[in-house]
């Protein structure tokens, strides 16, 4: 076959020295040259099939050339790279990278050259896909090629998803140094969209990152995975919406494809992964809040959730609350059974929740966690008590949202309203009482909030808020002392408050009676006033003597 490149000998040599040695033309302008150049790539191409002959296939190597960049210009690799998309497509559909029956060994030399130029042809297109600017298009391509490959080169089956090639193109987008918009087009465009390809992403994200190779990085992969992963923005409810694939969809109905299950374990076992990198504050943060949405929906079996969440209580602080919100979606939704959720969640309660930048996040959640009415009275007293002793040390901010959310879990448990009307009825306990007092039974260092005796104590401390220095605290803890008329209070209109716009609420009152205030100034204050001053002396000289 003449021409052609799987030769050896010293004709495929002297075809190499002729490539690399053409003559220099004139100068022309930029412009020129690059009209000049593409023009060449479409006759490259174009000769490779303007006859039935296969003369021309060296064509593709000169491509291959220019696709890696030989002559220093980014479009011509990337208009090279379209070209040669082309030329597999149509190859690969005509059966020409495909072993038949009847081929000569000439033939399938021919066969082996075009795989070996395919492989350096995808190895270029994948080496342009994390750049900046061509990502984009490069990954189109890719895509394409992905395509036919599960069309045509079945290898005798019926279904052969091109697994390995997907691989390659996900493990580029997880390396950090990837274009973000590469990323982000292949997770919105493809892995949101297309069920064949979401699956194997997953499969393929699962097993790079336990790659014990990419030890040193993944810190950085962790965020590339999280961007791919989040993209599927919805979870197949039944296998009946697993229908849409970019591929080819399977002849088999038994396929793992048509499996909801097995699209769940794929993603599970990449939410996994992720989970055992190594990651900081914020990101675990990030990860916490994603439980409910966009990881928990995906487990088959959510209780492999708990190691992830019980680490990320032990980080303590808000992390400790994000991680128990998780754990009570868990307990809601998916029946999953924590008793210690309760006696975690009343460890939260220290001195430092009411001063914390994340009291309002605290008490919305604490809102959720305690909202069902069938919680033990027990339970929801130590709650109330263990609160209501936090604001004695408590900013004002902190206090006027302790103090509605403790008349809404009042109202909701009425059981726990002794806590602010308990007699002593006999004429014993009256006589103790008056001469000696009482000492209150709720016992404020009990972790377990069941045995803290917090029912059979009383809310002593919000009464001792009515006489705080804080006129708006001072009015609002009365209304635990006053009858139990309204239905709930709106958390929200509390939650915010800090003890600056306290004071602007207070400072923006009408004035209805103004202060008495001393206009004229003495002009002497410790000794005694002179006779024609007018002034009298003040009753500190009156007292006291000064010498």
């Amino acid at each position: 076959m003449p021409g052609t490149v799987p030769k050896t000998g010293h004709s495929a040599k002297r075809k190499r020295e002729t490539t690399e040695k053409r003559p220099s033309k004139r100068a022309r302008s930029e412009s020129s040259d690059d009209e000049d150049a593409q023009a060449e790539i479409l006759l490259l191409e174009n000769e490779i099939f303007e006859s039935n002959s296969k003369k021309n296939y060296n064509n593709i190597a000169k491509l291959i050339q220019i696709l890696n960049n030989d002559g220093d210009d980014a479009d011509d690799s990337f208009l090279a790279a379209i070209s040669l998309c082309r030329v597999f497509t149509k190859l690969i559909a005509a059966g020409e990278l495909e072993r038949k029956q009847g081929n000569s060994e000439k033939d399938a030399v021919v066969m082996r050259w075009l795989k070996e130029r395919y492989a350096q042809y995808k190895e270029g297109l994948l080496g342009l896909l994390g750049q900046e600017g061509v990502g984009v298009p490069v990954l189109t391509l890719c895509m394409k090629l992905l395509k036919t490959e599960g069309q045509y080169l079945l290898n005798g089956q019926d279904f052969n998803f091109p697994v390995g090639f997907l691989s390659e193109i996900v493990q580029i987008l997880l390396d950090p140094e990837c274009d973000t918009a590469v990323r982000e087009d292949f997770s919105r465009k493809w892995v949101e969209e297309y069920d064949d390809i979401r699956y194997y992403t997953f499969q393929t994200i699962a097993e790079t990152l336990q790659d014990d190779d990419i030890q040193d990085s993944r810190e950085g992969i962790l965020g590339s995975a999280l961007d791919i992963l989040t993209a599927v923005e919805s979870v197949p409810e039944s296998k009946d919406e697993l229908e849409d694939f970019h591929v080819e969809a399977p002849k088999k109905k038994n396929h793992a494809l048509y499996s909801l299950t097995q699209h769940k374990k794929r993603a599970q076992e990449a939410w996994l992964a992720v989970m055992k990198l190594q990651m900081n504050k914020e990101q675990r943060k990030t990860m916490l809040g994603l439980i409910t949405d966009s990881i928990a929906p995906w487990f088959v079996k959510p209780e492999l959730l708990m190691d992830f969440l019980t680490d990320s209580y032990n980080a303590g602080g808000s992390t400790s609350l994000l991680a128990l919100s998780g754990v009570f979606y868990l307990i809601q939704e998916k029946n999953l059974d924590y008793p210690s959720f309760y006696k975690k969640l009343y460890s939260l309660l220290d001195s430092g929740i009411l001063h914390s930048k994340h009291r309002s996040r605290f008490f919305r959640l604490l809102d959720t966690f305690l909202a069902s009415s069938h919680l033990p009275a027990v339970l929801v007293a130590s709650f109330i008590k263990r609160l209501s002793r936090l604001t004695l040390n408590a900013p004002p901010g902190g206090i006027v949202a302790v103090v509605p959310w403790i008349y809404n879990l009042l109202k909701k448990h009425p059981t726990c309203t002794f806590m602010i009307h308990r007699e002593t009825r006999t004429a014993e306990g009256k006589k103790i009482l008056e001469e000696e007092g009482m000492d209150d039974p709720f016992d404020m260092e009990e972790e377990d909030p069941m045995e803290t005796n917090a029912i059979e104590s009383s809310l002593w401390e919000i009464a001792l808020l009515q006489s705080h220095y804080h006129p708006n605290v001072a009015t609002l803890a009365k209304i635990i002392s006053e009858q139990f008329t309204k239905q709930s209070y709106n958390m929200e209109d509390f939650l915010d408050l800090a003890y600056g716009s306290l004071l602007e609420t207070e400072l923006g009152k009408d004035v209805k009676k103004a202060p008495v205030v001393e206009y004229e100034i003495p002009k002497k204050i410790f000794m005694k006033q002179d006779a024609e001053s007018g002034f009298e002396d003040t009753l500190l000289v009156k007292l006291w003597e000064f010498k």
